[in-house]
């Protein structure tokens, strides 16, 4: 793994939101891996996970992937279309991302979202555009083992 992978990871764990998910990440060259263990404090009023936590395990495998590509700013994620197609209770969620196209201004990447029997639970795909913030200066990127 490469150190901007690891840093991206650190950055990814440290976000106060994963507190309430406690989700796993792997990041490569335009891919990422997020999983998470599902508890009843994620369900709606009928039993099920709420869509939320779909959009949040769909952009953040999505966003990983296109940030995995981009060493010098943070992105923001400028759009993102989600299709849910399944609902789930139990289990783990699994989501995998992809990049599918880079330019200069834009980096668009494709999710999937997966049940604990490999069944598709939703998908989706977004546009993740450079932010004017230094990768550098973002909590949790940097390496709290290098020198000062």
């Amino acid at each position: 793994m490469t150190q901007h992978y690891q840093s991206l990871r650190r950055m990814y764990l440290a976000a106060p939101i994963n507190q309430l998910y406690l989700p796993e990440i792997s990041i490569d060259k335009g891919e990422a891996r997020i999983s998470i263990e599902l508890r009843e404090s994620y369900h709606h009023a009928a039993g099920a996970v709420h869509g939320s936590v779909y959009f949040k395990m769909l952009d953040d495998a999505a966003y990983f992937a296109a940030s995995s590509l981009e060493r010098e700013f943070f992105l923001l994620t400028a759009s993102f279309t989600t299709y849910l197609i399944r609902p789930v209770a139990s289990g783990v969620m699994r989501a995998t991302g992809r990049v599918v196209s880079r330019t200069r201004s834009q980096i668009i990447a494709e999710s999937v979202v997966y049940d604990g029997r490999d069944r598709e639970l939703a998908r989706g795909s977004g546009i993740f555009a450079k932010s004017g913030q230094r990768l550098e200066g973002t909590p949790g990127y940097a390496d709290p083992n290098a020198a000062s």
